[in-house]
């Protein structure tokens, strides 16, 4: 049988897919599986030995829906579950199995603050797409393929944190789900342990005045590496903090100890850290009893309500004192 399985976007949400990738292939007798992204991401999905074949979002609509058509598909797994995936079906014209999004919970919960979201993670709701073929959870977590050329090197890094180090992601998609700058700075300086700062070239000017915090002790790495070094960075750290970002996901696929601190989003739309059957520690630190929160299923660029006291009333001192305990 042959699969297209489609999620265009974004880093955590394709890693998230993962499970169903990898059990459709191992689960179902000569499953040809095939993985339609965005072009951004083509490198993500390249490396898993589970995808027969990767194919790119084009700028060119109609060449793509040729390019699909030509495989010949059995089935289409839609992962992603909007218009143009919906576009990509109606084109191929064979049987379909889309994931629930629950925009109607995520909107009761959003606007209305009442929870009607199942206490399903949603890797296992990805998986309910494929059960039909008799595909079950095995049970062994996310999946991340760092290619050998993108491994980190020992000079890569400084002495000073050849010997292990606390990997602090600083960035995120969206403002309104990053802490503040200076309760990074707050954070690094209450951490008595090497620390690596991690995130794209957009966080590298706060990664430096992070690190003027300390330079010895801080290495910030924002910016200079790329997604599968930072990746390998990741799963090197004795202990990874992060945002609700693609790099907590991938720290969960190297089963790395998580704390992820949450602001605007909340572990209740089901995509916080995923281990599997695994035991690894992980602890979840969010702001309790804000009627504003959550207040919005991805993010804002500022707080709508200008307080911003998901993130602001933050304990750090707690966080500082787990990270330590952890590492």
């Amino acid at each position: 049988m042959k699969f297209l399985i489609i999620r265009f976007s974004s880093i955590g949400d394709i890693v998230l897919t993962t499970p169903v990738i990898r059990c459709l292939k191992e689960q179902v007798k000569d499953a040809t599986v095939h993985f339609l992204t965005k072009e951004a991401f083509y490198g993500l999905v390249k490396t898993n030995p589970s995808v027969d074949k990767v194919i790119v979002l084009n700028e060119s609509w109609e060449f793509m829906i040729h390019q699909l058509q030509v495989e010949e598909y059995d089935y289409v797994i839609d992962l992603h579950h909007n218009l143009r995936t919906w576009k990509v079906k109606h084109a191929l014209g064979v049987p379909s199995f889309s994931f629930n999004k629950l925009n109607i919970q995520k909107w009761l919960l959003t606007a209305l603050k009442i929870n009607k979201l199942p206490d399903i993670h949603i890797v296992d709701r990805y998986l309910e797409t494929v059960k039909s073929f008799g595909v079950v959870n095995d049970g062994k977590g996310l999946d991340y393929f760092i290619p050998e050329k993108d491994c980190i090197k020992e000079h890569d890094l400084p002495l000073s944190h050849r010997f292990g180090y606390i990997a602090i992601v600083i960035g995120a998609a969206l403002n309104t789900k990053k802490l503040p700058l200076h309760k990074l700075k707050e954070l690094c300086s209450q951490i008595n342990f090497p620390i690596v700062l991690l995130g794209g070239n957009e966080d590298k000017q706060a990664g430096d005045e992070i690190a003027l915090v300390n330079g010895i002790k801080i290495y910030n790495a924002s910016g200079k590496f790329n997604l599968n070094e930072s990746a390998d960075l990741v799963r090197n750290a004795r202990l990874v903090i992060t945002h609700d970002t693609g790099l907590m996901h991938i720290a969960a696929a190297f089963k790395k100890k998580i704390i992820s601190v949450w602001g605007n989003t909340v572990p209740q739309f089901g995509m916080s850290e995923y281990y599997g059957t695994d035991q690894v520690s992980s602890f979840k630190f969010q702001v309790s009893g804000l009627g504003c929160r959550p207040c919005s299923k991805i993010g804002y660029q500022k707080c709508p309500k200008k307080h911003f006291k998901c993130m602001e009333l933050q304990d750090i001192e707690t966080i500082a004192s787990k990270a330590i305990e952890l590492a």
